[in-house]
């Protein structure tokens, strides 16, 4: 997500279970590493996904192109920690990725009728919105809010839902239940966004009013 490329986790140690003890990873400036090549292949893979499904409305293959992000997206952050190959570009590159992924599956499921438009209006504006109250922070020499708990629920939520919708448009017996459950994830994870949403716009005017402007 765009909020979760502001964190601080470009300049942040992260902190691994290695065996019985703990290995400090610290994010180095290596741009070529397997989990950014695999950030790289899943960014290249996105006009395909939109093609599929705007053009050809090769459902099925867009489906399988979209889990396969996925498990590709898992996949990289595991081989960062498991390699001790995290990095600065990483840090950006990764979450930019799932951004643009959440962001054209949202259009184009709108562009087929899949969701409402209105659903794609609330979840991509949330994240600009998001993003105007960074300066707030970053004026101040603050580090934006970590990630809430509801935050990482309603992405999961969203992540899930995305899959069973496109699913429930098959040629298949269990299209409808796909679908349904699909909508009741989307709109379950859409709840939680805005919610979320209120309650970081809450820290940043809090933040707005007791912190004093970092002069330059």
């Amino acid at each position: 997500m765009l909020w979760k490329a502001g964190r601080t986790a470009i300049e942040r140690r992260e902190v691994c279970a290695v065996n019985s003890g703990e290995q400090e990873l610290v994010p180095t400036d290596r741009i070529l590493t397997v989990p950014n090549v695999l950030s790289i292949v899943r960014l290249l893979a996105l006009p395909l996904f939109a093609y599929l499904l705007l053009v050809t409305h090769s459902d099925g293959w867009a489906l399988a192109l979209l889990m396969l992000s996925g498990f590709t997206d898992w996949l990289d952050g595991k081989l960062a920690r498991v390699l001790g190959q995290t990095s600065r570009l990483g840090a950006l590159l990764d979450p930019l990725v799932d951004r643009l992924y959440v962001v054209t599956t949202l259009v184009t499921f709108v562009a087929r009728d899949f969701i409402p438009w209105w659903v794609a209006a609330v979840l991509i504006g949330r994240d600009l919105l998001l993003a105007l109250t960074l300066p707030i922070y970053r004026r101040r020499g603050l580090p934006p809010p970590e990630v809430v708990y509801l935050g990482k629920a309603a992405t999961f939520l969203l992540m899930f839902a995305l899959p069973l919708i496109l699913a429930g448009h098959g040629d298949w017996a269990i299209g409808p239940f796909t679908h349904a459950f699909g909508f009741a994830f989307l709109i379950w994870g859409t709840v939680l966004y805005v919610w979320t949403a209120v309650i970081y716009v809450l820290k940043a005017v809090d933040v707005a009013r007791t912190h004093e402007v970092v002069p330059r």
